[in-house]
Formats: C-alpha cells, structure tokens, sequence
C-alpha cells in the first residue's frame, strides 16, 4: 500500500487553507455589496439554510431563490460561503446569520411564519398539500441533515418530494429548487412586478 509522503499532506493542507481563505475574501467582497443594494423580494417566502458546506450548494441556493425573488435568506452556523456559484445573486438578496436553528427559529415564528423541512417518506408530499403564504422551507446539512431534533419544535411541518427512483435523494440544491417554484406556482405575483431586465442581461445569464 502506497502512503503519501508527509510534505504531499502538507502541501495538501496549505491547499485547503489558501483555498479557504480566498472564499473567505470573495465572501466578504460579495456581503459588501449586498448591504448596499439588497432588498426583500417580492414574494414573502424564506428559505433557512441549516449549517451547509460552504463550497458549493449555497451559492446555488441564492442563484435559485433570487431568481424567484423570494424575501430573504436565513443561515445556521454558516460564517461565509462560496458566492461565486451565485453568479451575482448574493449582491440582491437579504440574508442573516444565526448560531442555532432556536434563534432563527423564534425569530421567524414571531413574524408568522410557518417553517418546514422535506424528509422522504413523511406521506404528505409537496404540489398536494396547501403551502402557508408565509412558509420558511429549512434545509439541513448535505451529509447530516437537520441540526436540531424536529421532535422540539411540533410548530414545523414536514413535506416530502416525490420521488420514483431507487434512490430517495436529491441534492439539496435542487430540492430547494422544486420547492421555491412550488411556491410560486401557488402564490407567484405577476412577472411584471419582478425585476426589470433588458434581454441582453437576461441571455447573459441563461449562458453560464
């Protein structure tokens, strides 16, 4: 068995640490400009990002909710994250951090909304069962899922999406994709309303 010298590991880890520290840059560049240009968006839908990885889903997950202008972003035990798969998005949607899942919790509670996770197999399934307006849709971590025990909290709902595949997994990605356009599909305010784009920047942006 071949085992990597200790100057690779080392190499490896200066890696990992220059890698970490340039995301770290991007993502305080990019929080720069959102607290001068971001506002709520048009549709009263949250979404709470429960301790995700930083490198890639998240980043996503802005592409997606700005696209949809949804109200804002919460994140758990998230210091900074990788803004460049946002493709812009972070400099135009309000978001806030929280240390536990309890703070974030009560705070949204207080202003009337209902939040909600998605577990496979909890036999009510997402597209039949009526969304409140205000729904904060919560997405754990990529490997370990949700950090707190849903037990503690019987004001959440859960949803599953359904699925026909031998495998009952999606990334939690697109899961918040099929769930954001859920919601629109039921409470989507007229286009007209959105954000004003000429076609340039629109085609633009379908590109990347």
């Amino acid at each position: 068995m071949c085992q990597k010298s200790p100057l690779f590991a080392s190499e490896t880890m200066r890696r990992r640490y220059n890698r970490r520290l340039d995301m770290e840059a991007r993502f305080i560049k990019a929080a720069r400009r959102n607290r001068v240009d971001a506002v709520p968006g048009i549709h009263s839908c949250i979404v709470v990002l429960d301790g995700l990885k930083p490198d890639f889903n998240i980043g996503k997950i802005f592409r997606t909710a700005e696209a949809f202008s949804i109200r804002e972003i919460h994140l758990i035990n998230i210091a900074y994250f990788d803004p460049d798969p946002a493709k812009g998005s972070v400099r135009w949607l309000p978001f806030f951090h929280h240390e536990t899942f309890a703070d974030c919790f009560e705070q949204l509670s207080g202003r009337g909304y209902t939040c909600i996770t998605f577990e496979p197999g909890q036999g009510r399934l997402l597209g039949r069962e009526r969304l409140p307006q205000k729904s904060a849709f919560v997405f754990g971590h990529e490997e370990f899922g949700l950090s707190f025990d849903r037990t503690d909290y019987p004001g959440i709902q859960s949803l599953s999406i359904a699925q026909w595949g031998h495998v009952q997994s999606l990334n939690v990605s697109i899961a918040a994709s099929i769930a954001l356009y859920e919601y629109v599909r039921c409470y989507g305010r007229p286009a007209a309303e959105g954000l004003r784009q000429s076609p340039a920047a629109i085609t633009s942006r379908s590109r990347r």
